[in-house]
């Protein structure tokens, strides 16, 4: 099976970077890759965000917020990178030929952004579309799709199912602002749609269960029908 996960910065680096955690899915990635053929891309988070802020404030540009935080994301890339081994690509590559090449040589590719305007989910979700991949994984710190932010609302209620049109419609607003998108934006949205790629929302904390998913087990998460 060809699998892309984007993994989301925000588990890479929720505050501090999280070498336990980047360990450990190190480890699952090796077990993934015998297996399976495997992409991941890495978000920037914190990291990406502690740069990108203060620039934005010195009048930098949406184009130059980007650059900055496409810095970050290779970053955390290398540090996947590094906790995976000699299984995985050394140098993050920065497009999607370049990407595709590292599967060719029969290594995990691991990657974060590629261009202004895309957001590593786009260019996860891109990938898996120029791949043919099985399986598209976005993995952040929330453990699938809700009704309304969980982190501002108890009351929030995880969708187990949710159509491609109605995840485009739910993010068609969102912002798309150098380090702000939130859940996805909207051309990894139309990517999945497009290419009906088959795509599950989960925490990416939870490497049991991002296990379990890939499995085919019963997982915790958001499965997007005719994804």
């Amino acid at each position: 099976m060809k699998i892309v996960i984007s993994l989301g910065g925000s588990v890479i680096v929720p505050e501090e970077i999280n070498k336990e955690y980047i360990e450990a899915f190190g480890k699952l990635a090796r077990e993934l890759h015998k297996k399976h053929e495997l992409a991941i891309v890495t978000g920037g988070g914190r990291t990406a965000r502690k740069y990108i802020e203060p620039a934005r404030e010195f009048g930098a540009s949406e184009v130059l917020c980007d650059l900055i935080g496409i810095d970050a994301t290779r970053l955390n890339a290398r540090l996947v990178s590094a906790a995976i081994g000699s299984e995985a690509n050394f140098e993050p590559p920065k497009d999607h030929l370049d990407a595709l090449k590292v599967l060719d040589f029969g290594k995990i590719a691991v990657m974060g952004g590629t261009e202004p305007g895309h957001s590593t989910d786009a260019v996860a979700a891109l990938f898996a579309e120029y791949m043919k991949a099985d399986l598209f994984i976005n993995a952040s710190d929330i453990d699938g799709i809700y009704d309304k932010d969980p982190k501002k609302n108890k009351d929030a209620k995880r969708q187990e199912k949710m159509s491609i049109e109605e995840l485009v419609d739910l993010v068609k607003h969102k912002s798309v602002g150098a380090g702000k998108y939130e859940l996805l934006d909207i051309l990894a949205a139309k990517v999945i749609q497009r290419s009906r790629i088959k795509t599950i929302f989960l925490s990416g904390k939870d490497l049991d269960n991002m296990r379990n998913a890939i499995d085919g087990k019963k997982f915790i998460g958001t499965t997007i029908n005719g994804g």
